[in-house]
């Protein structure tokens, strides 16, 4: 009789701690969706000053006068969003191909010290890349890359007007080498979830090793990759110092890979600790809310590209 008591005593004390700490995991969790939702309201009501002011004409508007209070974020969304996807041109195919190396070709011992090392690159402080492209890249544009382009290629809105270093290709290089180690990382392990029965099928249709990584591997593994390929471009959009120290940061439109440019992440380090006025303060936080606004989104749509692929393969 007191044994059978003493089992239901530390049943009775076991189930009480599963529902503390079920209680504080849920807890945790309401904090971090209230915590998530108060910021992007507290950010959306600084902002309103500016919604309100300029209207819809505040993302179409090229000019940013706070002197004028002419204050538009067409020509820094367009930087943002410019030199993101120049830095998905350079990463994506080398991260693909890294990934697949990684895999599906490189011995376990290789594999294993080159994932290593890419991933220290993601460990990197941002300010560490920037210093590198200010002083290192940017003069070797500058004095090797630029000058050839200019002159071969001047015929081109892309390689258009005097070249400095610092500009948008300074911003776009920079930004592919930091998320490579992303989108790299993610594609290593979409395509470990890819059956090797389906590798094994393809090849034994007489497809070569090439026909099993094309079919197989990248098509199967496609919503994986553009859910990895939107995590770098949401890195890449909201990617603030090392941008700053090389974009050259200009409010400026220009097609030219070698002009100097904005984003929106930089022109909120630069000024927003010296906003002049309450408007310009409260634009600098409607840009802000633009790009926290895009950059939820872009995140929230590669999780679940994902999370649809692992679905797919496991099932």
């Amino acid at each position: 009789m007191i044994s059978f008591l003493k089992k239901i005593n530390l049943k009775t004390e076991s189930h009480v701690g599963d529902l503390i700490f079920f209680w504080i995991l849920k807890f945790f969790a309401l904090l971090f969706i209230f915590l998530f939702i108060s910021m992007a309201l507290v950010i959306f009501i600084k902002s309103w000053h500016a919604f309100s002011q300029f209207g819809f004409s505040f993302f179409v508007d090229t000019s940013w006068d706070s002197w004028r209070k002419e204050l538009g974020a067409l020509a820094l969304i367009y930087g943002t969003v410019f030199s993101s996807l120049l830095a998905l041109l350079l990463a994506v195919p080398i991260s693909v191909a890294f990934a697949l190396f990684l895999n599906e070709i490189a011995p376990r011992w290789l594999a294993t010290c080159l994932g290593f090392l890419v991933e220290m690159l993601a460990a990197v402080p941002s300010i560490i890349y920037g210093m590198w492209g200010l002083f290192v890249l940017a003069p070797f544009l500058r004095e090797k890359i630029q000058p050839v382009l200019s002159e071969n290629l001047s015929y081109l809105p892309l390689f258009s007007g005097p070249y400095y270093g610092i500009g948008m290709m300074s911003a776009g290089i920079i930004l592919a080498i930091m998320i490579t180690p992303t989108i790299s990382s993610l594609c290593k392990e979409v395509f470990k979830i890819i059956p090797v029965t389906n590798k094994e099928a393809v090849l034994t249709l007489g497809a070569t090793r090439w026909e099993m990584f094309k079919t197989a591997i990248l098509r199967g593994g496609s919503s994986g990759i553009m859910g990895a390929v939107f995590l770098g471009f949401g890195r890449a959009f909201g990617e603030t110092m090392a941008v700053t120290m090389v974009i050259g940061n200009k409010v400026n439109l220009s097609a030219s890979l070698f002009a100097p440019s904005q984003t929106m992440a930089s022109i909120l380090a630069t000024q927003y600790a010296e906003a002049d006025s309450k408007l310009h303060l409260s634009a600098l936080t409607a840009v802000g809310f633009t790009l926290f606004v895009v950059s939820v989104f872009f995140n929230s749509a590669s999780l679940f590209l994902i999370w649809r692929m692992k679905k797919k393969w496991r099932t």
